[in-house]
């Protein structure tokens, strides 16, 4: 086999191999376990580096194993692929820096660097799946990776929350593999290079193709916390800071908007679901869920679970945006898989850093803390107004595109949806940065404690949401260059629409 067929495998396996060497490493052997964990996110990044160079030139990179008759396990590198596997790579190693920092002097860090390094092969996985069966395989072997992860702290708190995590994602994979398995058998092996395969049968099985869409959008819509289906990521909020960033930034809620990409992409292909009129229902749940996580983050005094009702709205405008026909509104959907991961995993760094630095878990307490963690607000601060749908950061380019798509495609609807979704956001955002940077600190407590550091936290917490702030500003401020998430998508959708 060639280098170009290897380096799928290689790229997965440049997290595998070092998780599982952690598990066998002394629970004492910090320093190695650190060498394997940022030498296995280097080298990940630098590969998919490597191979975007190579995708732009015309190199064609896949890897194929035939498991039996008409069941291949295939990783293929295409836009889409890089785009998901460029921002789990990049966003693997700000956190896994982070999260040394975070841990240091913890308990169980081999358990948890172990399982932190299967859960971004996981995702790598998925990002690389040439094919639907792979592209299950990877998707639940996320769920299995990211359990020990929820329950890493061992409380009673911890261990509900991953079993109502388990509930509600091995629910959605067993409705997931009904629909792999049915679609198969119906239309054989479903290859995502080939584009819209399924047309054929459109004369002769319109209402099995119509199920089987909305079974496996069911399944999907687990993890991309769809409501009524988005339980279980509000009460994950107990895990770990560096957790809760994975989760909500490139792990399990990207897996699940990712696959619906897939699923109208590239499964079925965009003709063909408005053919079976198959997106309306995805686009009513998307709107509604966009506005009910808005509302209900609100309410939140918690921080964290602030931040997961957001994270339940803005996942949805992928959603939406995929279900409305249109290059400009696919471009919108498929650009906020990253801009969304950069602005909310700023804000879950900066909700760790001040909890780690001050003890403070609650939005009511934050009254001044921009005074005690000037540079932890100002990122903050920055993934906040991004997520508002403020110029010149990433999420306003995203919104920009989803709404322009949208009176494209003449449905006005998700205009307002969208303006009222940064009325909300600002509802519950503004106040914080108000607090932090315009009200008086408390007379007694945090006010008066001194790190007895240089900086305001630990370097290693502090320089992840930093630079996670300043790529969620760059990519809005540069969207035009034709290295930006932007420009990528804009090759993804002109494939998506080539191939229909």
């Amino acid at each position: 086999m060639t280098w170009n067929e290897w380096i799928p495998l290689i790229i997965v396996c440049s997290s595998l191999v070092p998780g599982i060497i952690i598990f066998f490493l002394h629970e004492e052997a910090h320093r190695t376990r650190t060498i394997l964990n940022l030498a296995g996110a280097l080298l990940k990044l630098v590969l998919v580096g490597l191979v975007y160079l190579g995708f732009r030139t015309g190199e064609v990179y896949k890897f194929q194993f035939q498991i039996m008759v008409d069941l291949e396990f295939m990783l293929r590198v295409d836009a889409l692929a890089l785009l998901f596997a460029g921002l789990s790579s990049a966003l693997w190693l700000v956190t896994t820096i982070y999260a040394i920092g975070y841990f240091e002097g913890s308990s169980n860090r081999r358990r948890f660097f172990g399982f932190f390094s299967v859960c971004v092969t996981a995702s790598t996985g998925i990002a690389l799946s040439g094919n639907l069966v792979t592209f299950f395989v990877f998707y639940e072997f996320l769920t299995l990776a990211t359990y020990p992860l929820v329950v890493h702290s061992g409380t009673l708190k911890a261990v509900e929350a991953g079993r109502n995590y388990l509930f509600y994602t091995i629910g959605g994979g067993t409705v997931l593999f009904i629909g792999v398995v049915g679609l198969t058998v119906l239309a054989g092996p479903i290859d995502f290079s080939q584009g819209a395969q399924l047309s054929g049968l459109l004369e002769n099985s319109a209402f099995e193709l119509k199920l089987l869409f909305y079974v496996m959008l069911v399944g999907l819509a687990v993890k991309a916390a769809i409501f009524p289906l988005h339980g279980w990521l509000p009460i994950a909020m107990v895990a770990p800071a560096p957790v809760s960033a994975l989760l909500h930034a490139v792990a399990v809620v990207k897996a699940g908007a990712f696959g619906i990409i897939r699923l109208v992409y590239d499964v079925y292909g965009i003709n063909l679901a408005v053919e079976l009129n198959v997106l309306w229902p995805l686009a009513i749940l998307g709107a509604f869920t966009i506005i009910y996580g808005s509302v209900r983050a609100i309410f939140q005094d918690d921080l964290k679970k602030r931040l997961a009702f957001s994270t339940v709205s803005q996942l949805s405008y992928i959603a939406l945006g995929a279900a409305v026909p249109g290059m400009i509104s696919s471009t919108g959907a498929i650009v906020h898989l990253v801009h969304q991961g950069l602005m909310k995993i700023t804000l879950f760094f900066c909700a760790g850093n001040i909890a780690e630095t001050t003890g403070l878990h609650k939005v009511s307490e934050l009254n001044g803390i921009g005074r005690r963690l000037p540079l932890t607000m100002g990122a903050f601060t920055v993934g906040a107004l991004g997520m508002i749908g403020l110029p010149p950061i990433a999420g306003f380019v995203s919104k920009w595109y989803l709404s322009v798509g949208a009176l494209d495609a003449g449905q006005p609807w998700i205009v307002a949806v969208l303006l009222g979704s940064s009325a909300l956001n600002a509802i519950y955002f503004l106040p914080i940065i108000h607090a932090a940077w315009f009200k008086q600190p408390p007379a007694e407590g945090w006010r008066d404690l001194r790190p007895k550091r240089r900086f305001e936290a630990p370097w290693m917490l502090l320089f992840p949401p930093l630079v996670t702030a300043l790529f969620s500003i760059t990519s809005g401020l540069f969207a035009a260059m034709s290295w930006s998430p932007l420009s990528l998508a804009r090759v993804i959708v002109e494939r998506v629409y080539f191939l229909q």
